[in-house]
C-alpha cells in the first residue's frame, strides 16, 4: 500500500538520502587495493553512526554487516571478511543504509579499483546507463515491469545481461 507522504516524512527522507550518499561519496575515497572487505565495513559503519544514523543493514533478517560488498562476479549481498581483500582491476559493488529518524535511505554504488580491463570498464559504463534508461519510464501510469525491460533491453544491446530473478522480467528462457 502507498501512503501519502507530509512535508516533514518527505524531508526526513530527503536528508536520509543525502546523508547516504555523503557516506558513499566517503567509502568512495577508502576502496583500494589492499584494504579487506571487513575494514571497509567497519568504516562505513562508523561513518553511518558518526552522522547519528542506524546501519540499516546490520543484523537486518541476520546480516552481519553495515555494507554487503560484491566483489567482480558476484549479483549481490557479499558479506564482509577480515580475509577478502580489494586487488588492483576489481569491480566493487558498495549497498549500504541508512536510518534517519525512522526513515530509510538504501543505495549501491560501483567503484573500479585502479586499473580495470577494457570489458570491466565497458560493463560497468552499460551498467550506469541502464539505470538512466529505466528511469525515463519511471513515470506515472507505467509499470515496474516497464522500467525492468528499458534496463534489460539496453544491456543486452550491449551483450550484457542481469542474472535469473533480478530484473523483474522473464529471461531469455522465459524463466521468471
Amino acid at each position: 500500500m502507498v501512503t501519502i507522504k507530509s512535508e516533514r516524512e518527505i524531508e526526513l527522507m530527503r536528508e536520509a538520502g543525502k546523508i547516504l550518499a555523503e557516506v558513499h561519496r566517503e567509502l568512495g575515497k577508502v576502496v583500494k587495493p589492499g584494504i579487506s572487505t571487513k575494514e571497509i565495513d567497519r568504516i562505513c559503519e562508523e561513518m553511518i553512526r558518526s552522522r547519528g544514523c542506524i546501519p540499516s543493514f546490520l543484523n537486518y533478517q541476520g546480516f552481519p554487516a553495515s555494507v554487503c560488498i560484491s566483489i567482480n562476479d558476484e549479483v549481490v549481498h557479499g558479506i564482509p571478511d577480515k580475509h577478502r581483500y580489494l586487488e588492483e582491476g576489481d569491480i566493487v559493488s558498495l549497498d549500504t543504509g541508512v536510518i534517519w529518524h525512522g526513515y530509510q535511505s538504501d543505495a549501491a554504488r560501483t567503484h573500479m579499483i585502479g586499473e580495470v580491463s577494457p570489458q570491466a570498464r565497458k560493463l560497468v559504463e552499460v551498467t550506469e546507463q541502464s539505470f538512466f534508461e529505466g528511469i525515463k519510464y519511471a513515470k506515472a501510469g507505467n509499470h515496474l515491469n516497464d522500467i525492468s525491460k528499458a534496463i534489460q533491453s539496453y544491456a543486452e544491446s550491449f551483450g550484457f545481461g542481469g542474472g535469473p530473478g533480478f530484473g523483474g522480467t522473464r529471461n531469455r528462457n522465459g524463466d521468471a
